[in-house]
């Protein structure tokens, strides 16, 4: 008997899901060999340590060997029980330490005291081990502790996988995963299996109209690096499509717009959405988080939205070890492989393939706005996001707790498009007009922005 789909699915999130992935790690071509045995035909590819691209490098795979802690010759923590536990990109080290020393490289969640959080280092040098809130109260502050975490970084590739499945046209669609964060069921491994199961279906689609362009990539710098390789050919024949991630969870699903907010990729999926729930939430491209920050950049702009379960950052487990095999289900998974199919086949049905704004209502709406002042042009050379860290503008440890602060960032970097003032900017945002003032004036300082009214 035939297995359903969600089951099938539910299986294979279950062997990948133990996989210790980084931005660039083993684990990511383990990922991706798993995939191609399920899609021959997918191609695993790869982008050099060290190329630059828009601004970003590419990074040096990680290699993890060990991880553990002792208190008093016992071992209290180790990576290979969950391998959140070590601070994603460490560096290695072998150390005896005290409580006070420890404690500043542990990171642990008060309001989740029961949850690891997911926390990484990745573009800066740092050392450190996560654990629940309830079990760095039981340390023992005056006990001896041994830390070691055995790691190397090496010159070689960030492996990532691709599949171009030609339809009657070279007009594409376009569906993009990710393969970098470790265990966690909900935000990363639901994406990667609902989207080899699409793989699959598209495969045996008759008469298909369109080409299907689909790939697995580590979030950011893989989606950078993949625009940098391939901007002429995504501008010239992606029409829409979809970032799938957060896709696992048996609940109303969840809608995210691309940047103009009305593409065919936006109308199909609110037909579908619409056809295969009662209710679900939707959401701001303002809360954008995942890849289609890329995608549907100004300067990239691709027709790209999101169809979820639970968002990203939008459920308490989100980030931490409570995003497990038991949060996500074959149920949940099964329910958002069946949405995003009936988008797809909706755009199938359609000749239409292009979103349009008038260029009338466009010109009106500009000539209404330079009539303010204090308005702010986005300067920054590349397509894509500006790398935060390279300004002094992010911390160099990612945390579930600041990631407000970049949003915000980036927010008023997108905003600031030569059309809206600071007190549109501040209503927008619904954020105090002096913090929008302060930080405008800090990245006009860090030559992102300038002012041209």
């Amino acid at each position: 008997m035939k297995k359903k789909d969600g089951q099938l699915m539910y299986n294979w999130a279950k062997y990948l899901f133990p996989i210790t992935r980084s931005i660039s790690s083993p684990g990511n071509k383990k990922t991706l060999n798993f995939l191609k045995k399920k899609i021959t035909k997918l191609k695993i590819k790869n982008f050099k340590s060290g190329k630059l691209v828009y601004g970003w490098k590419i990074p040096k795979q990680w290699h993890l060997k060990e991880a553990y802690i002792l208190e008093n010759n016992k071992k209290i923590l180790d990576f290979k029980t969950n391998n959140l536990h070590v601070l994603n990109f460490s560096q290695p080290i072998q150390k005896k330490l005290t409580f006070k020393q420890l404690s500043k490289n542990i990171f642990f969640l008060k309001n989740q005291p029961n949850a690891i959080p997911y926390v990484t280092s990745y573009y800066s040098k740092n050392w450190g081990f996560s654990m629940a809130y309830n079990q760095f109260k039981s340390l023992q502050k005056n006990a001896e502790f041994f830390v070691k975490i055995k790691s190397k970084f090496r010159n070689s590739n960030m492996h990532y996988g691709e599949i171009l499945i030609k339809g009657k046209l070279k007009k594409e669609i376009l569906l993009s995963t990710n393969i970098c964060h470790p265990s966690m069921g909900n935000n990363e491994t639901s994406g990667i299996v609902v989207t080899a199961r699409l793989c699959q279906w598209i495969n045996k689609l008759k008469n298909r109209r369109y080409s299907y362009r689909i790939i697995f990539i580590p979030e950011t710098i893989g989606s950078i690096a993949y625009i940098n390789k391939n901007f002429a050919t995504l501008k010239k024949n992606v029409f829409a499509g979809f970032v799938v991630v957060c896709v696992g969870v048996d609940c109303m699903p969840s809608f995210l717009p691309s940047r103009q907010g009305n593409t065919i990729s936006d109308h199909a999926a609110l037909i579908s959405i619409k056809k295969n729930s009662k209710k679900f939430k939707r959401f701001s491209f303002l809360d954008r988080g995942s890849d289609e920050r890329q995608f549907c950049s100004e300067k990239v702009n691709l027709p790209i939205c999101s169809i979820m379960s639970k968002k990203y950052g939008d459920y308490k487990e989100y980030h931490t070890s409570l995003d497990n095999m038991n949060y996500i289900s074959a149920k949940g998974l099964e329910k958002s492989f069946k949405i995003i199919k009936d988008a797809i086949l909706i755009i199938e049905k359609t000749k239409i393939i292009s979103n349009i704004i008038p260029i009338k209502k466009q010109l009106k709406k500009n000539k209404k706005i330079l009539k303010n002042k204090n308005i702010y042009k986005n300067i920054f050379k590349y397509p894509c996001e500006p790398k935060l860290s390279n300004y002094g503008l992010r911390r160099p440890i990612s945390f579930k707790t600041n990631y407000k602060f970049d949003r915000l960032i980036l927010n008023i970097l997108m905003l600031s498009n030569g059309e809206n003032d600071l007190g549109r900017i501040s209503k927008i945002l619904n954020e105090k007009k002096s913090i929008i003032l302060k930080i405008t004036k800090l990245l006009v300082k860090k030559k992102l922005l300038k002012c041209i009214y």
